[in-house]
């Protein structure tokens, strides 16, 4: 897809567990120029891998999503972030257990802060049946994961059986129920 250079691309962090998984279906929507894996949320001055698995940090496995606003807005983004992740379990998505596998959303303005909560009031419930724990918190700083991290899924594919079992389905229910929200394959 062409960046549209009439209109600035804005940022997206969020963390919907394993970065590996949300990656994936971010690097396939529409308006999307790039997605990063990255750690944020955190009290350490740095982070990398193994600091955010220990669990001292409180960093949390995110993706930075750059996107044009022009093709796909913030809320779209956001409401492809609540189908693709269960924002209903602290701290955990599936056997990913621990902080750093949180659901959070770091708004970059006042605008996704709003937005942020709006969606979690009325976007987010129509999807899911139990309370939503997303934390909603201000970005202040983003690392970006070690090299062999980035492009993970692309990469390795089902190689790796967390690939097959985890990140798979929820490519595949992405390209589901939002087939409007694809990349076209040039």
């Amino acid at each position: 897809m062409e960046k549209n250079n009439n209109t600035p691309t804005q940022l997206a962090t969020l963390g919907g567990g394993c970065f590996w998984c949300t990656e994936a279906v971010f690097q396939e929507v529409q308006g999307v120029h790039s997605v990063t894996s990255g750690y944020s949320g955190g009290t350490a001055e740095t982070a990398d891998y193994k600091l955010v698995c220990s669990g001292t940090t409180r960093h949390a496995e995110v993706v930075q999503v750059e996107f044009d606003p022009a093709v796909i807005s913030y809320e779209d983004i956001l409401e492809i972030f609540w189908a693709t992740h269960d924002p209903t379990t602290l701290n955990r998505q599936g056997n990913d257990a621990g902080p750093q596998y949180r659901s959070v959303i770091f708004y970059h303005s006042e605008a996704q802060k709003a937005a942020a909560e709006r969606s979690i009031a009325e976007v987010a419930p129509k999807i899911w049946d139990r309370p939503i724990v997303t934390e909603i918190s201000p970005f202040e700083e983003f690392f970006p994961a070690e090299e062999y991290h980035q492009e993970y899924y692309q990469n390795v594919g089902n190689r790796n059986p967390y690939c097959t079992f985890v990140i798979t389905p929820k490519v595949q229910k992405f390209r589901k129920n939002f087939k409007d929200k694809l990349k076209t394959q040039t």
